[in-house]
């Protein structure tokens, strides 16, 4: 597939450097509500760096803006800097499209089109202007999802067929298919089944070898199965009453777990609050 510039009406197409995002100083609004506040973080190439933390503490928000979803939110904005690969994702020159074809979503609801597997997976690259062959792209597609064996001979027979934790590895297979750099996913398995989780964790396993990751995720254990780095934020009050999110501490995700600095991280990996 062509990887087209970031940028809109540009040809420059040199996009080198790591980490692979950077998030300098970010803090995050909607209106006059600061939903995020003071955010230093990195995420290094190939590996699944998870956020973890209690309702409110904008895990959710801060994932959304790396590839620019907060956009569609009247009243968002953003203060600070977040790059990809070295460029500012919120330069004006920057086409948010674009950003969002490099920097994949997957959602905490499987959210299947309703069309057969198949087209689930053919149409948003064909949209992308995909050219190659198709039916390899799909197979490819499904097989990095661990999904190929089981919907092989059924690819003509609607998404919306398949289990709750098939039809969130369909989601993957989509999402991989248009071959971004970076997977987004926001609470991916908070709707599966035990068994259902434990696939998409093997698979997140699989696919860092090829992609970047960042999770979202409320299950302590699935932080420490799945993830390299980890991010612990929480909430503060701020003026009248309202509540904002910052990160408390971000290390390599056996020290969150067993060996924190912060009182408040060992605090809530431990389940004394949250």
């Amino acid at each position: 597939m062509t990887n087209p510039s970031i940028y809109s009406n540009s040809t420059d197409n040199s996009i080198s450097g790591s980490p692979v995002i950077t998030t300098e100083n970010v803090s995050i609004f909607y209106g006059s509500f600061q939903a995020v506040r003071n955010v230093f973080l990195d995420i290094p190439k190939n590996k699944v760096v998870a956020f973890i933390g209690p309702s409110g503490c904008g895990k959710s928000t801060l994932l959304r803006c790396y590839n620019r979803l907060n956009d569609l939110i009247p009243g968002a904005r953003v203060e600070g800097k977040i790059t990809y690969q070295n460029i500012d994702l919120y330069d004006p020159k920057v086409d948010p499209v674009e950003v969002r074809r490099r920097i994949g979503m997957v959602f905490q609801r499987p959210n299947p089109f309703p069309k057969s597997i198949y087209e689930n997976i053919a149409f948003g690259a064909r949209i992308n202007g995909y050219k190659g062959d198709m039916d390899e792209l799909v197979e490819r597609s499904l097989k990095g999802a661990a999904l190929w064996d089981e919907v092989k001979d059924k690819l003509k027979e609607s998404g919306l067929s398949l289990s709750g934790g098939q039809q969130q590895r369909l989601c993957i297979a989509r999402t991989i298919a248009i071959e971004p750099e970076v997977i987004l996913m926001d609470e991916p398995c908070s709707a599966l089944d035990p068994i259902s989780t434990l696939r998409v964790e093997d698979l997140i396993h699989e696919l860092k070898q090829r992609f970047t990751i960042i999770i979202v995720t409320h299950n302590m254990q699935q932080a420490s199965r799945v993830a390299d780095y980890t991010a612990f934020f929480n909430a503060e009050a701020g003026e009248h009453g309202s509540r904002f999110g910052y990160l408390v501490e971000y290390d390599r995700t056996e020290n969150i777990f067993n060996a924190p600095q912060e009182k408040a991280t060992q605090d809530y990996v431990s389940g004394r609050f949250g």
